[in-house]
Order: structure tokens, then C-alpha cells, then sequence
């Protein structure tokens, strides 16, 4: 099994031009990993930053040429399902040498009619993946329900379609990370794997990232059924500290009704709700950033050593 990295584990040097992403192809490299995973998306409120500066020919080529140095794969993250902008990304994705694009459907609030939608959208743009042999995955991204992301994938009924399975995602939908590893799993084409914990923020509960094995995911479980009941060759590393999302579905939609047990048991925030509030962990103030750069930074050495340690517990 390979593994590799999503590019929104550094995102507080990506957002702080700290880091791009030759940068970031050559870290992985040193990390030890296999493989890149590029999300294309311009960060929120912060439009002109992005991990893909340009989509010229002449800068792609170097993205590429930068990525085969390191004999590395390559996968890209987008997003929605409008047929000219997956078009567009098919289109970085040839040349780049990416072979598998990441979408999700809805923006931030669950909209059922942007899924009935989404498999005639997609629809339009098959041929095209077959052309370039590229694969598109739909992702349980945050408000879709693995059962309705599922769905969409038997509806579009294409060998080039199947599935985004975010180990961690589902929670934010009110369901059993497990339960949605085993059920993505067969559909899967690729991957983010991460941990979270239930955190209170105020009246509110939230969702927070945290690095590799100090969450409350089953990342022993998850790894062994992507491992055992997908044909996955790649496992994506998403390392999604320091953040924090509401739950953006109604509690049951995923079949957990309440916070309290297993992946949902509530814990304490990673840092001192006197010194950053939840909703400021994703951009944190001037005088916080370097200590949470660190952080970030930390964590991802540790998420990779964790999950390398799963690769050799679970592929060996």
C-alpha cells in the first residue's frame, strides 16, 4: 500500500507563503511517502492563494517534472460537480500526470437538490476521463451521507466514477467513521485518512481535527477494512489539525444521534479556550501563528509515523 500526502496538512505554511508546492513535493518526499495529493481549491477568504499558482502549460509542466523527480503519484482535490470546471481539472490532471481527481458536491450546508443533480453533471464529463484515464471520486465531504454519495456513484453506473472515502468526514453527517469506511470501501478510489475528536466550542459541539492516533477514530479498523474490502493501492494522508467544523447535518442523518461514545466521545480542546476559541483554529491570529505552524508541523511527522506503522501492521 502506498501512501501519500494531501497538500491541507500544511496548510497554515501554504496560507502564510511559507511553503508551495514544489516545496511540498519535496517534503513529502522526505517524509518518506509515495505520493501527492494537490488540492486545487483557492483557500476561503483568501482567494488568491492557492497550492496551484497557475494552470499554464509551461507551469504544469514543472509541477509535473517535479513531481516525477521523486518518483511520486499524483492525485488532485476539486470540488462541485459543474461539467466546465471538471473539464478544466481533467485538463491540469493529464497534465500534471495526476490519475485520480477528488470532487464533493454540496459548499458548506447540506442542498439535496445540488445531489440530484450531481450524477447527470458528471455524467458529461465520462468520456473525457476515459480519454486521459483518469478516475473521479465523490467524496463524503462533510454534509453527504456515505449512503447518498453512494448513491450518486450507481446513478453516474461508470467504471471511471466511485468513491472518496474520508475516514473522518462522515462525522460531521452524524455517522460511525467505521461504519462509513465499510461502506465506501468497495467504491473507493481514494482516500483521506485522518483522525478527529468531539470537542464543545461554547453551547456548541464541533468536530476537530487532530493528528494520527491522539483522536477517537478507529484508525486500526478503518485502515485494516480500506486494506482488506477496497482495491486500493493508496492511502491518502489528511492531517487536519489545527481545525474545527459544526456538524453540518441534523442529528440520526447518519445514524449517531447524539455525541457521548466511541468516535464521539467529547473531549477537551487542544488549546486553551481563553487563549484561541475552535472557530479560530483554521486562521489564527498573528501572534498565534507561529506556535500553531509548529503544531501543524508536528503533527503531520506524527500522522505519518502513525500511519506507516498501520501499513506495516496491516500490508506485511
Amino acid at each position: 500500500m502506498k501512501i501519500g500526502l494531501e497538500t491541507e496538512s500544511y496548510h497554515l505554511q501554504f496560507i502564510t507563503k511559507r511553503m508551495d508546492v514544489f516545496k511540498f513535493i519535496r517534503k513529502t518526499a522526505e517524509l518518506g511517502l509515495d505520493g501527492v495529493m494537490l488540492n486545487i481549491i483557492p483557500w476561503p477568504g483568501k482567494e488568491h492563494i492557492a497550492v496551484l499558482e497557475s494552470f499554464e502549460p509551461e507551469y504544469l509542466e514543472r509541477v509535473k517534472q517535479e513531481i516525477q523527480k521523486y518518483n511520486l503519484f499524483a492525485e488532485i482535490d476539486t470540488n462541485g460537480t459543474d461539467p466546465e470546471h471538471l473539464t478544466k481539472v481533467i485538463e491540469v490532471a493529464h497534465k500534471i500526470g495526476a490519475d485520480v481527481i477528488r470532487t464533493y458536491c454540496c459548499f458548506g450546508v447540506y442542498d439535496q437538490a445540488i445531489l440530484e443533480k450531481a450524477p447527470e453533471d458528471i455524467k458529461q464529463i465520462v468520456p473525457l476521463l476515459k480519454k486521459y484515464r483518469i478516475k473521479l471520486a465523490v467524496e463524503n465531504h462533510e454534509e453527504e451521507t456515505t449512503d447518498e454519495v453512494i448513491k450518486i456513484i450507481k446513478e453516474v453506473n461508470s467504471p471511471w466514477v466511485g468513491a472518496h472515502c474520508d475516514i473522518g468526514n462522515g462525522m460531521m453527517a452524524w455517522e460511525d467513521p467505521v461504519e462509513a469506511v465499510r461502506k465506501l470501501a468497495p467504491y473507493a478510489f481514494t482516500t483521506h485518512f485522518k483522525d478527529h475528536t468531539v470537542i464543545k466550542d461554547g453551547d456548541e459541539y464541533k468536530v476537530c481535527g487532530v493528528p494520527a492516533g491522539t483522536g477517537n477514530i478507529d484508525l486500526d479498523e478503518c485502515f485494516k477494512t480500506l486494506v482488506n474490502e477496497s482495491k486500493l493501492t493508496r492511502i491518502n494522508i489528511e492531517m487536519c489539525f489545527p481545525y474545527a467544523v459544526s456538524f453540518k447535518r441534523e442529528p440520526g442523518a447518519g445514524g449517531v444521534y447524539e455525541v457521548g461514545q466511541g468516535a464521539f466521545k467529547v473531549e477537551n480542546p487542544p488549546y486553551d479556550e481563553n487563549v484561541i476559541k475552535p472557530a479560530d483554529y483554521y486562521y489564527p491570529p498573528e501572534n498565534l501563528i507561529e506556535k500553531m505552524i509548529e503544531d501543524q508541523e508536528k503533527g503531520v511527522e506524527q500522522t505519518v509515523k502513525h500511519v506507516l506503522a498501520l501499513r506495516d501492521k496491516y500490508c506485511r
